[in-house]
């Protein structure tokens, strides 16, 4: 969110997101380093009510909120202290796809955002 960058005062908003997720879910005397390799879609919210758009409606000039979200690798081995007021979820893409009623508008896209990319599991 371009909140959480304008927070850190105009640096490089990928060190801006990695100082975030280890504010956030970083252990504290644990250092994770996160690997963030590329933006993957933007959305934007033209006015204060709810609804985000991936693309900027033809009426807006100026929209209120622009959100990016960005692939970020995790270390093979990494401990998280996720915040009480946080919930961590692991759900496979298959149940994100086409359940904006369970993940709203902006999560149940990220299969088709993802689609770009080639996995390896090894």
């Amino acid at each position: 969110s371009s909140g959480v960058f304008a927070e850190y005062g105009g640096e490089d908003e990928v060190e801006c997101l990695k100082k975030c997720l280890s504010e956030t879910l970083g252990r504290q005397g644990d250092t994770i380093h996160w690997g963030v390799d590329e933006m993957i879609c933007n959305w934007w919210r033209p006015n204060y009510e709810p609804p985000q758009y991936p693309y900027i409606p033809p009426h807006v000039t100026k929209p209120k909120e622009h959100r990016r979200l960005f692939l970020v690798r995790l270390p093979e081995r990494a401990m998280f202290a996720v915040p009480r007021n946080y919930k961590l979820v692991a759900a496979p893409l298959f149940e994100l796809y086409d359940n904006s009623n369970g993940y709203g508008p902006v999560i149940s896209t990220l299969p088709q955002n993802l689609s770009r990319f080639s996995y390896v599991y090894a």
